[in-house]
Parts: C-alpha cells; sequence; structure tokens
C-alpha cells in the first residue's frame, strides 16, 4: 500500500522568504518611532516619569561642544530648542530604518537595540526633576519593548508572504501596510496626546492664578514713550513674541504643589517659600530690558517687557546674607541650569526681582513659571535663571556656572546697543524715508542716539522718553539721500555721555560690540 506524503496527518514545512528591505526598513522607523511616542505619551501621563525625548536631547545641549551650540543659535536662534527637539525625533526614526534592514539578517540586532534605547532613555532620564526611578524605569522599558515587538511581528510578517505574491492587489500585502500605517499614526498620535497633557498639566494651574496688586506700579507708556514708526519694535514686547533662549529642550512644568523656592549656603537661616508665600509678599512693577550674551550686534535676542515680582534683597535679608563674605549668588533652575553674579550687585541700587509676573500676567512657561530673576544690567547667563528653584550663597571662586567653563566670561554687563529695525538691509526706499529701532544700556540708560550714512557726521535722532533707566529706548531718524546704494550706521550714548563702541567684537566671551550697519538702496 502506498503512502501520500499529502495526506492528513502530516505537516507541510514553514517556508520562509526573504523579506523586501524598504518594508522592512519602514518596519524599523515606524517600530522607533511609537516607542519613542509611548514615552511622550507615558511622560503626559504621569507627571515622574521625564519625556525620553527632552531627556536625551538636554544631554545632548549640555554636553554639545560650543561651537554646536553658537552654530544652532545663529542659525535657528529662538527657534533652537524645537528644531533639536525635531532632529531628536528623525535622529531616533533615521536609526530605526537601519535597525529594521539590519534585522532582516541579523534578527539578534532588534531586540539589542531596543534594550539600548531602553538604556540611554533611562540613564538620561532618572536624572531629569521629579523623576521616580521605578515608574521611568518601567515606563520607558515597556515603549521599548512595544518597538521591538512591533518590527519582531512585522518582520515575521515580511517573510512569511510569498514575494511572488507581492502584487498590489495582494491581500496579505495590504493588510501588513494598513498595520504599519496604523502602528505609524499611533505613534504620532500617543507622542502628541503625550506633548499636549504635559503642556495642559501646567497652564490649566498657571490660568486659574492672578497676580495680586503690587505695592509699587509703573504706568503704561505715554505717547512721549513711543515714537509712530511703522516697522519699529514695541516699547514693551508681548509675550508671545519675546525672544527665548535657554538651555531647555523641553519647557520644565513644575509642579506648584512641591516646588518651593530656596535660598541656601553662606547664610544664616536657610529660606523655603512656596508660590503662595511669594504672592504673599510685597510686589512691585519694573520695566527691565534683558538680553542675551549671544546677542549678535543688530539682533533680536533682545527684549523689554514689565516685570512684577519681590525684591531679591528682601528674600536675601530673610536668609542673612553678608556680600562681603558670601561674594557669590548663584541662581539654579529646576533643570538645574545654573548662572551666578557676585552678590554685591543685588545691593547697589539695580533693585533685581524675583519675577513671578511678565507684562501683567503670571509669567508663561516658556519665560520662567512660576518664578525667574530680573538682575537689570546683566547679561542673561549670568542672571536670569528661569524656572528658578533655588539661590545658593557661596564665594566667587568657589563656584563657575553652567557657561563659564564652555569659555564664556564669569562676568555679563550689558554692554550699550543700538539697532536699525527699518528700513531691513537691502530694502529699496525713496531719497527722503524714517529710519528707526530700539537703543539700550541697562542701568545707565540711553542720553542719545545718532545715525550717518557712508561713514559721514552723525545726526542727532529723536528719542522717546525712557520708561526707565532699566529700559531701552526707541529713536527715528529722517534721512535725504541720493539715489544709489548706501550703508547707514547707528549708535548710542549711555546715560554718561559715552557713547557705544565702534570696535567690533564677537558674541564670545562677553557680548558683541560695534555699529549696528544696514546697506538700502535710494531709488
Amino acid at each position: 500500500m502506498s503512502t501520500d506524503s499529502t495526506m492528513v496527518g502530516t505537516r507541510r514545512p514553514t517556508i520562509s522568504y526573504p523579506a523586501p528591505i524598504g518594508p522592512a526598513s519602514l518596519a524599523g522607523a515606524i517600530a522607533a518611532g511609537l516607542a519613542l511616542g509611548i514615552t511622550e505619551l507615558l511622560a503626559g501621563m504621569f507627571e515622574r516619569i521625564p519625556s525620553a525625548v527632552a531627556s536625551v536631547g538636554s544631554y545632548v545641549v549640555d554636553n554639545s561642544p560650543n561651537f554646536v551650540k553658537d552654530f544652532a543659535i545663529s542659525v535657528f536662534g529662538t527657534a533652537d530648542k524645537g528644531a533639536l527637539a525635531i532632529g531628536t525625533a528623525i535622529l531616533a526614526v533615521l536609526i530605526g530604518l537601519v535597525i529594521g534592514r539590519a534585522s532582516l539578517h541579523r534578527p539578534w540586532i532588534n531586540p539589542a537595540s531596543f534594550a539600548a534605547f531602553a538604556v540611554v532613555g533611562i540613564a538620561a532620564a532618572v536624572g531629569q526633576v521629579n523623576a521616580s526611578p521605578l515608574l521611568t524605569f518601567f515606563g520607558i522599558s515597556a515603549a521599548a519593548v512595544a518597538g521591538w515587538a512591533l518590527l519582531r511581528s512585522v518582520l515575521a510578517a515580511l517573510q512569511s508572504v510569498d514575494p511572488a505574491d507581492h502584487g498590489a492587489d495582494d491581500p496579505a500585502r495590504r493588510r501588513l501596510l494598513g498595520g504599519m500605517a496604523g502602528a505609524g499614526l499611533a505613534a504620532v498620535a500617543a507622542g502628541g496626546v503625550g506633548r499636549q497633557l504635559i503642556i495642559s498639566r501646567s497652564e490649566t494651574v498657571r490660568e486659574t492664578m492672578a497676580l495680586p496688586v503690587p505695592r509699587t506700579t509703573v504706568p503704561p507708556p505715554s505717547s512721549a514713550a513711543i515714537l509712530d514708526v511703522p516697522g519699529i519694535t514695541p516699547i514693551v514686547v508681548p509675550n508671545n513674541q519675546f525672544y527665548r533662549i535657554d538651555t531647555a529642550l523641553v519647557v520644565p512644568r513644575p509642579n506648584l504643589d512641591s516646588w518651593r523656592l530656596s535660598v541656601t549656603g553662606m547664610v544664616d537661616n536657610e529660606v523655603s517659600l512656596s508660590i503662595n508665600d511669594l504672592y504673599d509678599m510685597e510686589l512691585h512693577e519694573r520695566y527691565v530690558t534683558i538680553a542675551c550674551v549671544s546677542n549678535r550686534v543688530g539682533g533680536d535676542l533682545v527684549g523689554n517687557a514689565k516685570w512684577t515680582g519681590i525684591r531679591l534683597t528682601e528674600v536675601l535679608d530673610m536668609a542673612g546674607v553678608d556680600p562681603a563674605t558670601a561674594t557669590q549668588l548663584v541662581p539654579r533652575s529646576v533643570d538645574g541650569w545654573t548662572a551666578g553674579f557676585p552678590t554685591q550687585l543685588a545691593y547697589d541700587g539695580r533693585d533685581p526681582l524675583i519675577a513671578i509676573g511678565m507684562n501683567g500676567e503670571p509669567l508663561p512657561p516658556d519665560h520662567g513659571f512660576p518664578a525667574r530673576l530680573i538682575v537689570p544690567g546683566l547679561y542673561g547667563y549670568v542672571s536670569a535663571t528661569k524656572w528658578l528653584e533655588e539661590i545658593e550663597l557661596t564665594t566667587w571662586d568657589a563656584f563657575d556656572a553652567y557657561w563659564v567653563p564652555k569659555g564664556w566670561a564669569k562676568e555679563g554687563p550689558i554692554k550699550t546697543q543700538s539697532r536699525i529695525d527699518t528700513p531691513r538691509t537691502g530694502e529699496l526706499v525713496t531719497g527722503e524715508f524714517v529710519a528707526g529701532g530700539v537703543a539700550w544700556s541697562p542701568e545707565l540708560g540711553i542720553a542719545g542716539v545718532e545715525v550717518r550714512a557712508e561713514g559721514g557726521d552723525w545726526q542727532v535722532a529723536d528719542v522717546s522718553d525712557p520708561l526707565s533707566d532699566r529700559s531701552w529706548v526707541q529713536w527715528s531718524a529722517t534721512l535725504d539721500l541720493e539715489r544709489g546704494d548706501h550703508k547707514i550706521q547707528v549708535r548710542a550714548i549711555d546715560g554718561t555721555g559715552t557713547p557705544q563702541t565702534e570696535a567690533v567684537a564677537p558674541v564670545r566671551p562677553d557680548g558683541a560690540t560695534g555699529y549696528h550697519t544696514i546697506n538700502v538702496t535710494v531709488g
């Protein structure tokens, strides 16, 4: 009796077909995106789990060479954080492409790669503010497992389909591609929902808060303080237009229930203040112009706002500070970023604030909610700490703040500067036209502004009434030039009568100098 090998009871051998490289690479990218999306979703759902994207990106920011940071600021300006966040996500997806392709012939690469993903993410995240090591470990590990499982299942499905059946009408192919598309959408949705949850968690609390009535107030800018020149920067910059430069890849959003501002170090009594404690103290309004040391001549990393806050000296006096011995004040952000300046500057009359309000509302998250430092006359890198958590008193030689070891000067007084806002360089203008802009020298004030063409005689410009010596002014001048190309320059005169320097210097190590110069064509 003969035996038929196809009879019931026999087992057909499993055939594994070579998977196409393109779909395998795409599967790797989607798996990496899904893992990232899940970490972001978990960060939104659980306050004690930090964002893996933000954590890794912050590590990159803190450890990048100086030239990389300078390049990012010069190219992206205030959008450098968004560019880095997007770049981090894109890099992860590109790595996923490679993982997907490599895992076709070396299956061990899939689990090894996602295990590395988990290790890197956990290592970067556990050191973040308010992070729970246990929750962070399980959350990021779960995201990595999800990415591994997705890639494993897709590769197995790809290898189970005969390449001869990979036509457009093949049901198995359509199901597989549909599943991959669904996983991709899930990755995007998880990331988007997670990020929105993180944002709304802080905004919900902030929107219910109202600034108390300050003890001392400043009036709105008068008509004499505002020049009617189209294209000129507002005398008070709206919050949503104010420049932002910091090292935070994702804006910190402290939990106000646990947030405290502490004064520590060389003090008689350490102080710990809640947000309610700060709101109960005497508040003061001040118009103050602040600037980033990375602002190039003619750049826009400078702005003027009405700040509301508590006098820094009042809090220091509560702690008992002796500026003769505690010679350096080190403000520290919730993300660990530090600044540092001589303690005596808090007492020299410039009246620095622990600001809790900006232009009449609680500080926006981008600008330091719930509290930040505003120190007139100092660049932000040595003073203007956002998301303020601690003020440590130490000695000048005992500590170097964040930017000092990276090649920036330890002291950072803002230099007298001026800028041409209108016309723009390269613009075509008529023979007689109005030029205008802003000028600033916080603490010294601005006594005057002058403009000139072709290096000729200086022409005195009209200047707005100053809101304070700590605030910038607007300026304008009517110029009448012949047809052709012209070079226009501006300079400011500070409150002591000293013109800003013509000497050209780069932003590093302590701020750029030189005359802002534009080229226009008179038609």
